[in-house]
């Protein structure tokens, strides 16, 4: 799957990676060298990112899944249970 990014994410992610060169780099890079450059890495290491954001989606998810039932719970047949606190509580 390749990860797509819409034209104004992907002109200023290019922005920022010329951006990158600039400041960090002993040369600069050109908008298509950069452009090259974004899609070499959504391509390769975009995948790497979006599974491992998945995974922990996917975790979050069913922990919160698991206390479900604590929170949700309803007690079952509470009719007679409330009565007979109700009675003792008058005696």
């Amino acid at each position: 799957m390749t990860i797509e990014l819409d034209k104004d994410a992907r002109q200023e992610a290019i922005a920022f990676v010329e951006r990158y060169f600039r400041e960090n780099m002993e040369e600069p890079i050109g908008k298509m060298a950069a452009g090259a450059l974004l899609k070499f890495f959504l391509e390769e290491v975009g995948p790497l990112i979006y599974n491992r954001a998945v995974s922990d989606v996917q975790e979050r998810l069913q922990a919160r899944v698991s206390e479900l039932d604590i929170e949700a719970h309803e007690d079952e047949f509470p009719y007679w249970r409330k009565n007979d606190r109700k009675r003792q509580d008058r005696k």
